[in-house]
């Protein structure tokens, strides 16, 4: 069993990679398992063609431990999906969700139920609350992924992440396995994060192109994967699923990961600068 975090800066399309990998690798005949993490509790949307309740709120109705069918679902090409959920904003931590969610993958024997080869954990990335390292912390996950633009906040954020990894690394935890690369973007440019991931001493998995193929199937509550093999449907397959496809692979193959070094401020505002140049000819700094 493979156990991934998929790390990233809020909106950069994290649930959009974890759910369409999910059923790439599920399509190609493995057994998947996708637990969100994030408060918005949307990762298994187009999974599931339904929001689903969250282990949170079901924890919340029982009293106690929910049992395994209130929190456990079937999705597309029968991806297993739970959603751990979390507070309202400003009204608690993200960690509690996250906390609860790993305690019921344990205390309902999740893993022994769905016997994955692999297991995704969609988490928001890009606050300093203590409840987006849960995971790494728990030792939930053996690699981590981030997925990052080159917008300049999203490699900020995943410079950030990179510091938590390292932290629970050296501490014999979860290692960082590659930058996935969403196009979306106002520069659609993989250089400046070809050398940042360099930088930190790890480089780009894949890229996910500037697909409209994605937004349509997202706005018919389907990844693009299932969007795309739907009987009936005619013309090409689009260029995302590919990428998804062999990110499914790869993941599923890769043991290879490092420990990053995030950079220092000073550094990381040269990325910046370096940004502005390739995307707006400027060339003040």
């Amino acid at each position: 069993m493979k156990k991934i975090c998929i790390y990233g800066k809020g909106g950069i399309g994290k649930s959009t990679v974890t759910a369409n990998t999910a059923a790439a690798a599920a399509r190609a005949g493995s057994q998947v398992l996708v637990v969100g993490c994030d408060p918005k509790a949307d990762t298994t949307r187009v999974l599931m063609h339904r929001t689903i309740g969250t282990m949170l709120d079901a924890h919340m109705k029982s009293g106690g431990t929910p049992d395994r069918e209130d929190v456990l679902h079937k999705g597309a090409f029968g991806v297993m999906c739970m959603e751990a959920g979390g507070p309202r904003a400003g009204e608690g931590c993200a960690g509690k969700g996250i906390s609860l969610a790993l305690d019921d993958i344990r205390e309902l024997e999740i893993i022994e139920e769905t016997s994955p080869d692999l297991l995704l954990f969609d988490v928001l990335g890009d606050v300093v609350c203590g409840g987006f390292s849960t995971p790494l912390r728990a030792k939930a996950a053996d690699i981590a992924y981030i997925v990052t633009s080159s917008d300049y906040m999203s490699i900020y954020a995943a410079n950030n992440i990179a510091g938590c990894i390292k932290k629970f690394a050296l501490r014999g935890g979860c290692r960082l396995g590659g930058l996935i690369f969403n196009e979306r973007s106002a520069l659609a440019d993989s250089v400046p994060v070809e050398r940042f991931a360099l930088a930190i001493g790890t480089r780009i998995i894949g890229t996910i192109p500037m697909d409209p193929e994605i937004s349509r199937a997202e706005l018919h509550r389907m990844t693009v994967i299932e969007r795309a093999y739907a009987e009936g449907r005619q013309g090409a397959v689009p260029p995302s699923v590919r990428v998804f496809e062999e990110l499914a692979r790869f993941m599923a193959e890769n043991d290879q990961g490092c420990i990053p070094e995030p950079l220092p401020v000073e550094e990381l505002e040269a990325v910046g600068e370096e940004i502005a140049r390739r995307a707006f000819g400027d060339e003040e700094f």
